[in-house]
């Protein structure tokens, strides 16, 4: 691809600070500078490569790791994701540290497995955690009309009560949708009608009607989600999203780059979607749709298996986690789309609290619980422009915290990601052939026969993946002169194995001397055997 250049950090690489000192005395998730310097540092290393896929909008680097030895584009390989959404900056420390490790503790796994690591798919937006006004940030630089009323960002965020902070206003209303929750009175959830109860609030993100059409930050200053901009499921006009699916530049590099890796066999995205705490279930009905919108039945039992192994390595359990994928999402895309096995994980969840039903008080308890006091903004009256003679109020859970836990607990968190990581390695497609034979027939013809097998628990291909012809199917070469073979093919393919599956292969040669057998596919490996015949 003539817009990928490696990068030369040599500057970085002389700035860079040793891991061990580094990580042990930072005490916040790094700058975006820091970030890159890790970066660089990672990619001193000698199995490691450093590409630049592109730039963003905001002139930011898109960088991928390419970790591995030998040949690495013909191994089965793992892609690794971080900062699909700009707030999880969880995300971006955990394939950082996960990179990190690999290359310094688990050179051993790089013999059989390669790794593509994206640090950091939204780094535009990942600088707002470190902005002097906090929010949560998902797009890019991009101008965007998000409200398509003509004007691009004219109504975004104010800061109404000067904290550096955005966080939310709620004004009395008794047509609003909003009531105070009976298990946390700082937490406001939706009236439940059908159970008799009525609002009493209307609840806005901080911000004021700049452009007077009765809405609020309806229109940020912010460009496209990385996160919401895929072709899966594309949320046609929503905000955020864009008008074209793929239209951001990282994206489409993104894309473009990982349409030549046809070795990666799974992806590990971190993100707000979770199939691995709780697998996806599969649908008949939305599986036989010709846009499918359900995981198939075999992959349900990957997803399954792969989640077994999850739960297992990962010490916490996830806090009601119902978010299996959004529209536009990069998680989704990697299995609906690219046909690959495709896991996510937020990371991190406040755990369960003093039997809350609702995820913010369950938080508040548990932070409470703590002792932490830096977590909630107090309810304060102000006076607002646009609701004059209402009471208005400024207030609640400050941003990052629910999804960020605090960095000294990250460290656990990265071991046992890592962990499972390599876990998924050592699960990978494994090609090798048993019960070769080599039979004399006379006449200078031999038959040879072989067993191919797959010694993994994982299928060769996703269900999806063969059925959408995408994913390149087992090539099976046998290495000789035309006229020397009589019956079998000298090129064939296989559609699939599955976990410890066989296939029985044989040919009739004829002649004496050694032939080459090549078995394999990019993302599932080669092997090769020399016959004497």
């Amino acid at each position: 691809m003539n817009s990928m250049k490696k990068i030369l950090f040599t500057g970085l690489l002389l700035a860079a600070f040793s891991l061990p000192d580094r990580v042990m005395g930072q005490t916040d998730y790094p700058t975006l500078s820091e970030v890159n310097s890790r970066v660089a540092s990672i990619a001193s290393n000698g199995s490691a490569e450093l590409i630049t896929l592109t730039k963003t909008e905001g002139g930011e680097d898109i960088l991928v790791l390419k970790i591995g030895t030998g040949n690495m584009d013909e191994k089965p390989a793992i892609a690794v994701v971080g900062g699909a959404e700009g707030f999880h900056v969880l995300s971006v420390e955990l394939a950082l540290q996960f990179a990190e490790k690999l290359v310094n503790d688990h050179a051993d796994v790089l013999e059989k497995t390669s790794f593509y690591i994206f640090p950091n798919m939204s780094p535009d937006a990942y600088q707002q955690y470190h902005s002097s006004l906090k929010y949560h940030r998902r797009g890019n630089t991009m101008e965007l009309d998000h409200d398509r009323d003509g004007e691009k960002g004219e109504n975004g965020y104010t800061d109404l009560n000067g904290d550096g902070m955005i966080t939310w206003m709620r004004v009395e209303d008794s047509l609003g949708e909003y009531m105070i929750s009976e298990e946390d009175e700082r937490v406001l959830v939706k009236a439940d009608r059908s159970k008799g109860q009525s609002g009493s609030y209307s609840v806005f993100m901080e911000s004021k009607d700049d452009d007077d059409d009765g809405k609020f930050a309806e229109d940020p200053p912010e460009g496209i989600a990385f996160n919401k901009s895929l072709t899966y499921k594309f949320p046609v006009f929503e905000p955020l999203a864009g008008d074209i699916a793929a239209s951001p530049v990282e994206t489409r590099a993104l894309l473009d780059y990982l349409f030549e890796q046809w070795n990666i066999f799974a992806f590990v995205t971190f993100s707000p979607a979770n199939n691995l705490s709780t697998p996806l279930k599969h649908n008949s009905s939305e599986a036989r749709k010709r846009v499918v919108s359900s995981i198939l039945a075999g992959d349900q039992k990957i997803n399954k298996l792969v989640s077994d192994k999850y739960k297992e390595v990962v010490s916490q359990k996830a806090f009601q986690q119902t978010n299996q994928g959004t529209d536009g999402d990069f998680f989704q895309w990697a299995y609906f789309h690219f046909g690959r096995m495709s896991f996510s994980t937020p990371g991190y969840w406040t755990p369960e609290f003093g039997g809350k039903s609702n995820a913010e008080a369950n938080y508040l308890a548990w932070a409470d619980s703590l002792g932490w006091k830096d977590s909630f903004v107090p309810w304060t009256e102000i006076n607002h422009p646009d609701f004059p003679g209402k009471k208005v109020e400024v207030g609640g859970i400050k941003p990052f915290v629910m999804v960020n836990p605090p960095f000294e607990k990250v460290g656990q968190i990265a071991d046992e990601h890592t962990e499972f990581i390599l876990a998924l390695a050592s699960m990978q497609p494994s090609l090798e052939l048993y019960n070769l034979e080599v039979e004399d027939l006379g006449n200078g013809l031999s038959r040879v026969s072989v067993d191919l097998y797959n010694n993994s628990p994982l299928p060769t291909h996703t269900e999806l993946g063969d059925r959408s012809r995408w994913l390149r199917k087992i090539r099976i070469d046998m290495d000789l002169d035309d006229d020397r073979l009589i019956s079998g093919s000298k090129i064939a393919t296989l559609e699939m194995l599955g976990a410890y599956e066989k296939a029985s292969m044989s040919w009739v040669v004829r002649g004496k001397g050694d032939v080459t057998l090549k078995v394999g596919a990019s993302h599932v490996g080669f092997i090769t055997e020399t016959i004497n015949l």
